[in-house]
């Protein structure tokens, strides 16, 4: 007899329900399908430009002893290396699921709403903790913070250290592997164009600066949204635990607006002022030099066009939040007086509001109103 009873017969082979079930299990085996070619003279070659980082680049540095560093450039083959940890990607995103989410939604049983609102921010939260650290990290060890000039100094940035190239490589699989997810996790209908703007936003902000060698100014601003991102998914977790808690919401609030500034401001002072104070003018291809006026007003364009719908849609966020407040409010003076209510009704109830519906603190007032 088998550990656990199945309730449903097993779907048929290749059906949709089959590849979504399996569909982890599937990708692991595409994935070692590379792995396995490493293993042999014949196929080493063509599975090194899936799983290795590609134009090495080795430069000698000027001293006593001269000591040889790898450096990288981008090019065309950083598409096999960026499809293979695509599939990376849904791995580690399938394992997160099956033993760290899956496991605490049995436990707290949450309702449907909020059971796909918790995989998000779960997923999101793991991501972004380990993107800012790994993020983080690069800059210090590259001095970017400190030296806020090179940022635009020496360009165009043609090559890059191992780690850099890596992470770039990296985010782009994240977010590519972010669209066949949307079927795998049989994601709402009505939830499906929410996502593929922001999946989109991703691919072509983080794609964008790759290809225009402008990687250190993306670096920083990465960092500093992958921060603020993961203050909001973490108290959405924290909120789901006890709904009493919201601070954290209010600090994410104030945090978003400050990194939208400090993100125009770096992006005009670098782009705007430092590039087109630089010496080094002109489109050059083969160079990887895209410092022209039309460039730069089209990086600085997306933006702040970018920018500008984030705060439009957080704004019409915090408006809606306080019109339900407000109605809210209105609702609880004109309920039964206070010392007529049990101690069981303050405990359970909260004035009508019920919680089991709740993914945020916007959709728990909706349910009051």
């Amino acid at each position: 007899m088998g550990i656990r009873k199945k309730t449903t017969k097993t779907p048929p082979v290749l059906s949709h329900e089959f590849v979504i079930q399996n569909h982890a299990d599937i990708v692991s085996c595409v994935a070692m399908v590379f792995l396995l070619g490493l293993m042999f003279e014949v196929t080493s070659k063509f599975a090194v430009l899936f799983i290795t980082v590609q134009y090495n680049v080795t430069i000698s540095t000027s001293g006593p002893e001269e000591t040889p560093v790898n450096h990288f450039h981008h090019g065309i083959k950083d598409l096999a290396t960026t499809f293979f940890y695509m599939l990376v990607a849904m791995i580690m995103h399938a394992i997160i699921q099956e033993y760290v989410l899956d496991k605490i939604n049995r436990k707290k049983h949450f309702s449907k709403t909020k059971h796909s609102k918790f995989n998000e921010s779960g997923q999101l939260s793991a991501f972004y903790l380990f993107s800012s650290g790994w993020g983080a990290s690069i800059l210090m060890s590259e001095n970017l913070l400190s030296n806020p000039v090179s940022l635009w100094e020496g360009y165009p940035h043609t090559l890059m250290p191992f780690q850099m190239k890596f992470y770039f490589i990296c985010q782009l699989g994240y977010w590519l592997h972010a669209l066949p997810e949307l079927y795998f996790q049989k994601t709402k209908k009505e939830d499906i164009p929410r996502q593929l703007v922001y999946i989109f936003l991703y691919l072509v902000h983080i794609a964008g600066a790759y290809i225009l060698n402008l990687n250190r100014l993306a670096l920083v601003l990465l960092v500093l949204h992958y921060v603020v991102e993961l203050l909001f998914h973490m108290s959405r977790l924290v909120y789901f635990s006890n709904e009493t808690r919201q601070s954290g919401f209010t600090l994410w609030a104030v945090l978003f607006v400050l990194c939208r500034l400090l993100t125009l401001s770096l992006s005009v002072l670098t782009v705007g002022f430092g590039l087109a104070t630089s010496e080094n003018q002109g489109f050059d291809l083969s160079a990887g030099n895209f410092n022209v006026i039309f460039v730069r007003i089209t990086v600085l364009a997306a933006i702040c066009l970018t920018q500008a719908f984030m705060m439009w849609k957080f704004i019409n966020f915090q408006l809606r939040r306080w019109r339900e407040h407000g109605l809210t409010q209105n609702l609880k003076k004109k309920q039964v007086p206070a010392k007529s209510k049990s101690k069981k009704d303050k405990a359970n109830g909260v004035n009508g509001v019920n919680s089991d519906g709740a993914d945020s603190p916007r959709a728990k007032k909706e349910k009051a109103s």
